[in-house]
């Protein structure tokens, strides 16, 4: 047997392997995401939410943290300027809800690159509990969101805590494309290595925890300078000897990308920050774009019996495997229309393999328009600075994950 066709079927094992792996782990987290009773906490929480200009699906997001059966919360909006159109769903929420305990912070203030970080920098100073709950404009939660995922902040040992996330898509074929992203790629791989228990991650979708573990790292200050803050968060909360907590709870997160270059701008930026913090890793990552994986290794490997066997077979689990995420009870909206979604998953996982081989050089991403270098190692935080006029409300696409 030559060299092709032995790689031929390694690589369709592999791909057939992983995509195997990946539907038992999911299975494995929806069975304890469903065990009961979920563990629950009902200290005060201080919700920290930073905005910047409207975008659809704004007000039921933010409604969505009115309405949580938590007992004692507090709401914390930060914004760049007073005209910023976000205000006004802010002001909504508040004659809705009288009673809620909601905080504005308006400050043009930048500390460093990461503008999300300077509006969590600039509202902190509100928030009256310490217990912090992080969340993205996008975010809709379940009602039991703050008890659930604060539960795990009891114990002392516990730095961050964090929860997956499911996409919505609000618009048509590149935010199809964009939720598939989320559900059948993203999760599953964070599923499979936590099952592995690999925990070294946090995301900014939701993120929990105590004010101590805040200050212990620096403030967000040490988090101004990078793209990935979330990940540096955890990171840094891991240096202070901390554990890091995958919470069973879910959040639903919207996908609103209506043009294929911004959909490509927010995957290069998550591709090229993973790339950044685990460049081995991400190099082995290609075997799990199923359906070129599966194509390639059977034309490599001649198209024999067995080589149509094992792609047969990795095209089938991956077909599972998406039927399992689109019905996950974890989900906080309806799937979507499963038809189209299943004649778009060889496109996903081809677009995923391009996105990818782009992902391999360069470290400059656009965020909410602008440049930015993703930085290899933490740095130092940069000095406050007035924000530009032009740039107090920049338009948004898409929010930071």
């Amino acid at each position: 047997m030559t060299l092709a066709p032995i790689l031929g079927h390694a690589l369709l094992i592999a791909a057939a392997g992983y995509s195997l792996a990946t539907l038992i782990a999911c299975r494995w987290w929806l069975r304890r995401a469903q065990r009961s009773p979920a563990p629950s906490a009902t200290q005060a929480v201080s919700v920290l939410k930073p905005l910047s200009g409207d975008e659809p699906g704004l007000y039921e997001n933010l409604r969505s943290f009115c309405v949580q059966d938590h007992p004692h919360f507090q709401l914390v909006f930060g914004l760049h300027g007073a005209d910023d159109a976000a205000l006004a769903t802010v002001e909504r929420l508040r004659a809705e809800f009288p009673q809620q305990d909601i905080a504005v912070a308006i400050d043009a203030r930048v500390h460093g690159l990461n503008l999300k970080v300077s509006n969590l920098i600039n509202l902190l100073p509100q928030a009256r509990h310490d217990w912090l709950l992080l969340a993205d404009s996008d975010i809709h939660a379940p009602p039991d969101l703050l008890r659930r995922i604060t539960a795990p902040l009891t114990d002392p040992t516990v730095g961050v805590v964090s929860c997956l996330y499911r996409g919505a898509a609000l618009g048509g074929l590149w935010s199809r494309l964009g939720a598939q992203f989320i559900d059948d790629w993203f999760a599953p791989s964070v599923t499979l290595a936590r099952r592995f228990g690999y925990t070294d991650y946090s995301f900014g979708a939701s993120i929990a925890l105590r004010r101590d573990t805040l200050s212990a790292i620096g403030g967000f200050e040490a988090l101004s300078q990078h793209v990935a803050d979330d990940y540096w968060l955890g990171e840094l909360s891991r240096r202070q000897g901390l554990r890091t907590v995958l919470s069973e709870c879910a959040v639903q997160t919207d996908v609103v990308e209506v043009r294929l270059a911004d959909l490509a701008a927010r995957e290069l930026r998550w591709l090229r920050s993973i790339r950044s913090i685990a460049p081995l890793g991400y190099l082995f990552t290609f075997v799990t774009f199923t359906t070129p994986m599966a194509v390639a290794g059977w034309w490599a490997a001649g198209g024999t019996a067995s080589a149509s066997l094992l792609a047969s077979t990795a095209m089938g689990l991956r077909l599972v495997l998406h039927s399992v995420q689109s019905r996950s009870p974890t989900r906080t909206s309806k799937p979507l229309d499963s038809l189209k979604n299943f004649a778009l998953i060889p496109v996903r996982d081809c677009l995923s393999l391009l996105l990818w081989t782009i992902a391999l050089a360069g470290r400059v991403v656009r965020w909410r328009g602008r440049p930015m270098k993703i930085a290899r190692r933490v740095r130092r935080p940069a000095p406050s600075q007035t924000l530009p006029r032009t740039l107090q409300c920049p338009p948004v696409q898409r929010p930071e994950h």
